[in-house]
């Protein structure tokens, strides 16, 4: 499999045109499917078993290596099972986690209304309920989030849905194995036209348009793609798609830089408080419950501090929980409004996390679940993301769609963190989805990829 870097991640504005492969040794030339990635359940399970070990024979490691010899090192934790209640020993430590390793955090946010729960955790308590001190860390982007992330400047970070599974891939960075144990919002986003084009409602009309979306892997720019061109556009001929950080959308559409955009609140619904621009449609039209943002973080966080990412992950989802309620969020507009977090009037907030708003257009709409929030990673959205990603040749050659998906997607995780929070979580973590009216069946991705007339050559 081969990835494609597809304009620099680096600028602020990037026209999103394809370039050349990824040269990474890991990328380059391989049509091999990923190999797979332990999860950070079977990781902490085998450092459990390596301590039983360890705990049998002392420090003796001349004992413990004759014991391994003998018996292959594959059997071992069999043999010791025939004596000792290996597998009851490995249940109580994975329930009963001890406290957190590390508990001075930082955690990056791009100051979007998705990144609420990460956000309002902090100002709320729910960092400090299990046991850490996080600090948030307003980011102006979604690549400087990626490489401060790489870079171990962040611990933990909210991230874009598609983004760990790129990372993972190696596509548009360093390849280097991500999780995504929890999504953060659902829904959430809007397609915005400047108020000079209230005359073009018909996206085929849209020929020689200039669009910004946040960032290439993003759901954002997948959904507009698939959007246009199920009204007959080429996102690569007949529009121009920037990448343009979501701060900096309302300047861009008010200098005519852009036509519209595709971008995370609360700069939708901004740019029709600005009296600049209005909402054509809200994702959740194209696709009802689409997933967005997320929580990410190197695996290695998972697997070097267990502690600390089991408190994390219960911070976040007990979190997402808490603004899933509507009730709750007038009092979470207020918290995520100051300077340091979004930095938007609190009007604007509770337009989009209420969903009673102006769309600009003279009516005002009531759509409670304008955004909402599931911390369900559902592995075929992740299937779904990587079949785009194919489409639009961000990836190539022959990809396990489901390997790449449960490495990276640890549904497992949030289920039992949710279970053990008392929320209710899926059986299952495969399901179809119904995007414009077109079924995804996540057990055929290349059939689905080959169905559509228009994508990359």
């Amino acid at each position: 499999m081969t990835v494609k870097s597809l304009g620099n991640p680096f600028s602020s504005e990037t026209d999103l045109r394809h370039g050349q492969s990824c040269t990474c040794d890991t990328c380059k030339g391989s049509a091999e499917p990923v190999a797979r990635i332990m999860s950070s359940e079977e990781m902490l399970e085998q450092a459990v078993e390596s301590a039983i070990v360890r705990s049998v024979f002392g420090q003796s490691d001349i004992g413990r290596r004759s014991f391994m010899g003998m018996v292959g090192g594959t059997t071992a934790a069999a043999a010791l099972a025939s004596v000792f209640p290996i597998n009851e020993a490995k249940a109580a430590i994975l329930d009963n986690l001890g406290p957190p390793e590390k508990t001075d955090l930082n955690i990056g946010f791009v100051p979007i209304t998705c990144a609420t729960p990460i956000i309002m955790a902090e100002p709320l308590g729910f960092y400090e309920r299990y046991g850490l001190n996080a600090r948030v860390i307003k980011t102006a982007g979604w690549a400087v989030a990626r490489d401060k992330s790489l870079s171990g400047e962040y611990d933990a970070s909210h991230m874009l849905t598609p983004m760990p599974l790129a990372m993972t891939l190696g596509a548009g960075s360093i390849a280097e194995p991500y999780i995504m144990p929890a999504v953060e919002n659902i829904n959430g986003q809007a397609i915005v036209l400047s108020n000079e084009h209230m005359d073009k409602r018909d996206p085929a009309q849209w020929k020689g348009f200039t669009f910004g979306v946040p960032f290439e892997y993003s759901m954002h720019n997948f959904l507009l793609r698939y959007y246009v061109a199920e009204f007959g556009l080429d996102p690569d001929v007949d529009i121009q798609i920037r990448v343009v950080p979501p701060p900096e959308m309302v300047a861009n559409l008010r200098a005519g830089n852009l036509d519209g955009y595709l971008s995370p609140d609360p700069f939708n619904q901004r740019a029709v408080f600005e009296g600049i621009g209005f909402i054509h449609i809200l994702t959740k039209e194209i696709w009802e419950g689409h997933p967005c943002c997320a929580f990410a973080a190197p695996l290695s966080f998972a697997t070097e501090l267990p502690n600390t990412y089991g408190a994390l992950l219960k911070s976040i989802i007990d979190a997402t929980q808490y603004a899933s309620n509507p009730d709750n969020r007038i009092e979470i507009s207020e918290a995520i409004a100051p300077t340091n977090y979004l930095n938007q009037p609190v009007t604007v907030i509770q337009q989009v996390l209420t969903g009673t708003y102006a769309d600009g257009l003279g009516e005002v709409k009531r759509v409670p679940d304008r955004i909402d929030f599931d911390p369900f990673p559902w592995h075929s959205m992740g299937v779904w993301i990587l079949t785009q990603m194919k489409r639009w040749g961000y990836i190539e050659g022959d990809v396990d769609y489901k390997a790449v998906a449960e490495q990276v997607y640890l549904a497992a995780d949030a289920k039992k963190v949710m279970e053990d929070l008392g929320y209710d979580a899926p059986d299952v973590t495969y399901k179809s989805h119904t995007i414009m009216g077109k079924t995804f069946d996540p057990d055929t991705p290349e059939a689905y990829v080959d169905s559509f007339a228009i994508k990359a050559d």
